[in-house]
């Protein structure tokens, strides 16, 4: 399919220019709805990826792994522009689905794959794959909305 990316300053200007006919009103328009129109509205690609730790791993010790050792690496990943961990907060012996989700934010799902093609991206596949059982992603679009 075919997107077009496009901030929410720039879409509300073409919505008025439609709505008016011509961009004669836009300016004042902008101008009394700056606060709401001007809000910060931008698309990234973002993959999220769920991991289920081995069993024999504790989560104080897989929690440790990830914020440590894997982040060391996924953070050299080529083109990366953000990485955040989210770890289950659960007990022990409390079964989860997953045990934490990360976050890596890229251009494009094009540079994430490869950004995984490097050796770099192989060791951290490895490494995360020494750890879990179970490992999901999502390959999305973040929309953010600044409030």
């Amino acid at each position: 399919g075919c997107c077009i990316e496009l901030d929410f300053a720039t879409m509300a200007s073409f919505l008025v220019r439609r709505l008016t006919g011509n961009g004669a009103e836009l300016n004042t328009i902008t101008r009394q709805c700056a606060p709401s129109l001007m809000m910060k509205r931008n698309a990234h690609f973002k993959a999220i990826i769920m991991l289920k730790r081995k069993p024999e791993i504790t989560r104080k010790d897989f929690e440790t792994w990830w914020l440590s050792q894997h982040k060391g690496l996924a953070v050299k990943l080529p083109g990366i522009k953000k990485y955040c961990v989210n770890i289950v907060n659960a007990s022990e012996d409390e079964d989860t689905l997953y045990d934490g989700v990360a976050e890596l934010w890229f251009d494009s799902e094009a540079d994430l794959m490869k950004a995984y093609t490097t050796d770099i991206g192989k060791a951290v596949a490895e490494d995360s794959m020494a750890q879990v059982v179970k490992r999901d992603r999502l390959l999305t679009t973040e929309h953010v909305f600044e409030i």
